[in-house]
């Protein structure tokens, strides 16, 4: 591979004894020097035209092999406002996509659709010959036809724990499931071939590097994802690093956790793809009423929800984890989960010692004020700040079952780093966008696009500032997903992994950042993306 000089350019490298550079040489894929004046001699020289280069973005909370695999094979259902819409948009998708043996289609949004207007015979007025299944827009929720129902048996299932299936008046099922039954159903419909995903990974895989983005941590590795990543390691056709997080659930006990996860992180140690964390659900989502509070829901319906995982199994699992070097990563919206995870990450800490696991607890959406002091060395706070903003219908009943009373608490990032928290960002796609510079907008402005039809900010005095944003994709995201030790930032022997951006989001208004686009997208030195008029 020649070497290859970028020039001409105003690289921040996010390292702090040498922040800034104008050119930088790369060899082998490595970052062999960064200067500044006069260039040394390269058989490759790319002329950056003055524009910002940065190291390139990771994503430390993503599922991106799911999310190509829909890019690749299902129905797009994320704008849809009307239950005609949704039927128009499944019925044309499934005729052109006859080899599908499972009609699929991901995204509708809670708000717009639900247990009350969503079931089986609205999915059979789209398609009633073939099994169907949908997913909502957080994937906490799925909606199947009649087909599936039968093809599944689902009326004969029991709900397993911490999943439920939605019946009607005579004990039916509506065809609406809830959480962990949603794996269960799956099963026994009709799956995706390797080949399918195969070409998902790839969609997902490009999706990604015209965003920027050269490392993730995909949130949800089981046997099939570390087949699919594993696969493409070998083949040499991964154009990003993957670290992985096994889950855990209900069912198990240290013993079977520490066998599976121990097997899993030895298969695949990397150093592209790695298994490196224990992925705990200590609760769901508002939209369905699984999240888990300190009190109860706010709004007239009002109940709560458990939490997925008692404390005394909490502890138990997270510390034997724990002992065996896993970091531990923790699906927590309600507060009553948020505090039963820091529970079991500190029995964790007590009996083993501190360590670098990088534990993290990821969303954060409804945090108790006692609580921020207790992320400090504990666990990096994992946070999609794009939903930190008022977005009616769907953020309306969140809001609601929080209680205007608490809003105060709600995405409140800027009180856990004054807290002490260490942080990254991420973005939970295919869940939303994965676009990071949508994502650093809203994070600085706590609202929407001022070309969407903004709302006045929400609690904007949690807004991060753009410094912490850049870090919370680079530096800080590198550490989260255990290779800051070679990537992240742009220094001499580091992967030459760097962004080339059309504009400074140093220099312009916050309002003007989402419009930012990547120009070029070098992993590993070798360009996996590049502007079609650059």
């Amino acid at each position: 591979m020649p070497d290859t000089l970028i020039h001409n350019a105003r690289i921040r490298t996010m390292d702090p004894p040498a922040p800034w550079a104008d050119w930088v040489l790369i060899r082998a894929g490595r970052i062999a020097a960064l200067g500044q004046g006069t260039t040394p001699e390269a058989d490759h020289r790319i002329d950056a035209g003055g524009r910002l280069v940065l190291p390139g973005f990771q994503d430390a909370h993503v599922h991106l092999l799911s999310g190509g695999i829909d890019m690749a094979t299902a129905a797009h259902l994320f704008d849809l406002d009307s239950e005609a819409a949704l039927i128009a948009t499944l019925r044309a998708h499934a005729a052109a996509r006859p080899d599908l043996p499972l009609v699929l289609g991901t995204g509708w949004q809670p708000g717009v659709f639900g247990d009350h207007n969503l079931t089986a015979a609205v999915i059979d007025r789209a398609v009633s010959d073939r099994p169907v299944m949908i997913y909502d827009s957080s994937f906490h929720n799925a909606c199947l036809n009649t087909r599936a129902i039968e093809m599944a048996g689902v009326q004969t299932i029991a709900d397993p724990p911490n999943g439920h299936i939605l019946r009607d008046a005579q004990g039916r099922a509506t065809g609406m499931l809830h959480e962990e039954v949603i794996p269960v159903v799956a099963a026994r419909l009709p799956g995706l071939t390797d080949d399918h995903r195969m070409a998902g990974l790839r969609a997902g895989q490009a999706h990604v590097n015209q965003h920027g983005i050269t490392g993730v941590l995909d949130a949800a590795i089981r046997d099939m994802e570390a087949r699919i990543y594993a696969r493409a390691a070998a083949e040499g056709t991964l154009t990003l690093r993957v670290a992985g997080t096994a889950q855990v659930t209900e069912a198990d006990t240290a013993a079977t956790a520490l066998e599976r996860l121990v097997a899993l992180r030895r298969a695949h140690p990397g150093p592209d793809f790695h298994v490196h964390s224990a992925k705990f659900f200590m609760d769901g989502v508002f939209e369905n009423r699984t999240a888990a509070n300190l009190a109860p829901y706010a709004d007239a319906t009002g109940g709560n929800a458990p939490c997925m995982f008692s404390l005394e199994q909490t502890i138990e699992l997270m510390t034997a984890l724990d002992a065996a070097r896993f970091a531990i990563h923790v699906h927590v919206i309600g507060d009553a989960a948020a505090r039963r995870a820091i529970e079991g990450l500190e029995a964790a800490r007590t009996a083993n010692g501190p360590w670098p696991a990088q534990h993290q607890l990821a969303h954060l959406q409804l945090v108790d004020p006692a609580d921020h002091a207790r992320l400090q060395g504990l666990a990096t706070a994992n946070i999609q700040p794009l939903w930190a903003r008022l977005e009616p219908p769907y953020s309306d009943p969140s809001l609601s079952m929080i209680g205007q009373a608490r809003w105060g608490d709600v995405y409140a990032f800027r009180k856990m780093l004054q807290a002490g928290a260490d942080w990254c960002l991420s973005s939970d796609w295919p869940v939303s966008t994965l676009n990071p510079f949508e994502i650093i907008e809203t994070a600085i402005t706590r609202t929407k696009r001022r070309d969407d039809n903004p709302l006045d900010p929400f609690c904007p005095d949690q807004a991060l500032t753009l410094e912490e944003c850049v870090l919370g994709y680079t530096v800080n995201a590198a550490r989260a997903c255990w290779r800051d030790h070679h990537t992240g930032m742009l220094r001499t022997g580091f992967s030459a992994d760097l962004i080339v951006l059309d504009r400074d989001i140093f220099a312009i208004p916050p309002q003007e950042i989402s419009q930012t686009r990547v120009l070029a997208t070098l992993f590993k030195g070798t360009e996996v993306w590049r502007a079609p008029d650059w």
